[in-house]
């Protein structure tokens, strides 16, 4: 199983940090969790293309974590030779926002069909909306959601890939919770994205210190990850974004907690299990 972390970065534009985006290939299967601004820049990073991927996972409709879902939806039309839906599966409300996606697209997709006389079809979903349980299992590749803690954000989920007895914890935006404790129990690793209290709140910004109430710190990251017997901890899109030297801080942070492997991930980071 391989874990890549596609896009690391948060809402904040980092010119080093594409959006949130993580992805996992195992058993022949290859999975996109979230689809944040860049994705399709950094798949090709990662040596896949739209077409390639089997199922697009959303943690939540934050816009940081959507914004270019249109992007995989088009590029996948466009660059298949026959019908080729995407497979999503998301929180509840997935399906009303890819119906409204397809609908924006509208103009685009009559433009491409008014100039190709082979693409005689337009850009699909197949959509399916788990909230707790089994999420999608296929050829040996499991997937389970749980319901994460992202309020006023709901619903959201996490989840847990269970493939070639390896498991992968995508957690997305969230504080600790029963929901997270459960996808993370036993993992191989853990994603999830932080932010760092202590910065945030020398920045004389309501708006901006608001986001610590409904995110996860380093430190619990940490504690999560110890609570789970967790291998390795992945540190994703931090709040904010690191300066350069600094990225031992955010470590230092989760591992007063937990003893195990961290990393602050890069775009494009990866890990073979």
């Amino acid at each position: 199983m391989d874990v890549v972390t596609l896009g690391t970065g948060s809402p904040i534009p980092d010119a080093n940090r594409a959006g949130a985006a993580t992805l996992v290939r195992a058993a022949g299967t290859t999975l996109l969790f979230d689809c944040g601004r860049g994705v399709v820049m950094r798949l090709a990073g990662a040596g896949v293309l739209p077409p390639m991927i089997d199922r697009q996972f959303l943690t939540h409709l934050h816009s940081d974590h959507i914004t270019d879902f249109n992007d995989v939806v088009t590029t996948r039309w466009v660059m298949s030779p026959v019908e080729n839906p995407l497979p999503v599966t998301g929180p509840p409300g997935t399906a009303a926002f890819v119906d409204r996606t397809l609908a924006m697209l509208a103009d685009d997709v009559r433009y491409r069909l008014d100039h190709h006389a082979d693409l005689t079809w337009g850009p699909s979903c197949s959509t399916t909306e788990a909230a707790d349980g089994v999420a999608w299992e296929h050829d040996g590749v499991r997937v389970l959601a749980a319901p994460t803690d992202h309020r006023p954000v709901a619903p959201t989920v996490g989840y847990r890939v269970e493939a070639e007895g390896k498991v992968v914890a995508i957690a997305g935006d969230t504080v600790p919770c029963e929901g997270l404790d459960r996808i993370c129990e036993g993992a191989d690793v853990y994603v999830q994205t932080v932010c760092r209290p202590d910065l945030v709140r020398t920045v004389p910004s309501p708006r901006f210190q608001d986001i610590l109430d409904y995110h996860s710190s380093c430190e619990d990251a940490g504690k999560v990850a110890a609570r789970g017997g967790v291998k390795t901890l992945v540190l994703t899109h931090p709040v904010p974004p690191p300066a350069p030297g600094t990225e031992d801080e955010w470590v230092a942070q989760a591992a007063a907690h937990f003893d195990g492997e961290i990393v602050l991930a890069h775009d494009l980071w990866s890990i073979t299990l």
